[in-house]
């Protein structure tokens, strides 16, 4: 997962969670550099991993939370991986503004996807062509590319650990309602 200053901690939580939990995967955090960097909600976090060093043959997926940085600046060495990713079929995740970077970066292109809003995308990545595949959902994957609404962050999740094949879909959808609606499950009650 990339982290950088003003990451959107909460974006990608449940999804991590799962991820760790499962303890198929490493869960590894990559910078920009090697620098502490500090969360919205205030965590500090220090890379493992910069860009450069990432191994995309032993990466599962990657993911991109949202933060204000992405309506800042566009990143051109994370667009270079994003691609390099791409090509080796590797999922890509993004959610809320980090959409922006993958819209930069073309992967949108004959892909369904999904952002904060379809006039967000427009507004913000002046290059932006891909309205007739743009989904009005809080999450969507296609061609193992994940983009999410900020506000659907338990979405996202769910679309993440499907991607990986964390639970079978019974466990997933089981997992999912129990956070959205708040019963607990009766085999687990």
């Amino acid at each position: 997962m990339l982290v950088f200053d003003g990451l959107a901690d909460w974006e990608p939580a449940h999804a991590l969670c799962q991820i760790n939990k499962s303890q198929k995967f490493d869960v590894v955090t990559v910078g920009f550099s090697a620098s502490s960097v500090t969360t919205m909600g205030g965590l500090g976090l220090t890379p493992d991993i910069t860009l450069g060093e990432v191994d995309i043959g032993k990466a599962a997926i990657f993911i991109l939370p949202g933060g204000d940085m992405w309506q800042e600046e566009t990143h051109p060495d994370l667009i270079h991986l994003l691609h390099r990713l791409r090509e080796e079929d590797v999922p890509i995740a993004g959610i809320c503004a980090a959409t922006l970077e993958i819209a930069r970066a073309g992967l949108t292109h004959q892909t369904h996807h999904t952002s904060n809003s379809k006039k967000y995308l427009k507004s913000m990545v002046p290059e932006y062509r891909d309205e007739d595949f743009y989904v009005t959902e809080l999450a969507v994957t296609d061609k193992n590319l994940t983009t999410a609404s900020g506000l659907g962050s338990l979405e996202f999740g769910r679309e993440v650990v499907r991607t990986l094949g964390i639970h079978n879909e019974a466990d997933t959808e089981m997992w999912f309602r129990m956070f959205k609606t708040g019963t607990i499950p009766e085999k687990w009650a």
